[in-house]
């Protein structure tokens, strides 16, 4: 399966502008797009309908390449040279800015068409009090209960018994 946008040459700034473009016309209050290089990620934030929302997407480094390999023909080279490395890490960098940008449009449609509701479209990316998204805070969870059973959340005990 080949991934979306694999050999895009849209340049990281046009798709940053786009989904700024996207979420001004979804009437986003705040918003932020970002690269944060000292931990090789993708942020976009957004607050819409009073809720504040987080993409943090992994980008890639050079490090991430480090058994690439050139192919020649048919046969395989020794380990590409940090200029081929870097060119693979730039067209990955492309092509993560690009489906977070469909991810974000396609998310939105499905709210504005009434397909599904903000909260259920955006749940795991939405910022609670603490910073964390409530995927940060509650797939731990999840997981914990697929491996041991139990409930995902505990039950509501009656205060006044």
């Amino acid at each position: 399966m080949s991934m979306y946008a694999a050999t895009t040459t849209v340049p990281i700034t046009r798709s940053r502008a786009e989904i700024e473009d996207l979420l001004q016309k979804h009437k986003a209050t705040q918003y932020l797009t970002a690269h944060d290089t000292e931990r090789g990620v993708a942020i976009v934030q957004f607050k819409i309908q009073n809720r504040i929302v987080r993409f943090t997407v992994k980008l890639p480094r050079l490090d991430d390449y480090a058994k690439l390999r050139s192919r020649k023909g048919s046969t395989w080279s020794p380990p590409a040279s940090d200029a081929q490395k870097q060119a693979k890490a730039d067209q990955d960098g492309r092509q993560r800015w690009r489906a977070l940008l469909l991810v974000i449009k396609a998310k939105l449609e499905c709210v504005e068409n009434g397909i599904a509701t903000f909260e259920e479209e955006f749940l795991a990316h939405i910022v609670l009090p603490n910073d964390q998204t409530v995927g940060e805070a509650i797939l731990p969870r999840v997981a914990q209960v697929y491996e041991h059973g139990g409930l995902l959340l505990p039950e509501r005990t009656s205060v006044a018994e």
